[in-house]
């Protein structure tokens, strides 16, 4: 069977805080070249992601993926773990 390609948009970023229930704060971090002196500028999101099995801590790198709204603020869901955080 062929494997349908999702439409929704995947970020990988760090897990920023843990202390939600259900709930992680993911921060994506992306270079971005400077119009004017070409210069490679570092910008930051973050995002809130449903995680129902309270399964992340800070430190991990994640994969979270587009959702219909959650809440007011969730529209991510943590779709995989990729690191874990050293401790």
């Amino acid at each position: 069977m062929e494997e349908k390609k999702s439409l929704r948009k995947t970020r990988v970023g760090r897990v920023m805080s843990n202390k939600m229930d259900k709930t992680v704060v993911v921060m994506v971090e992306r270079l971005i070249q400077d119009k004017m002196y070409r210069k490679f500028v570092r910008r930051r999101n973050t995002f809130k992601a449903h995680d129902a099995l309270n399964a992340c801590s800070v430190g991990d790198r994640v994969l979270i993926e587009e959702s219909r709204p959650i809440s007011k603020d969730k529209r991510w869901l943590v779709v995989k773990i990729i690191d874990k955080a050293a401790i």
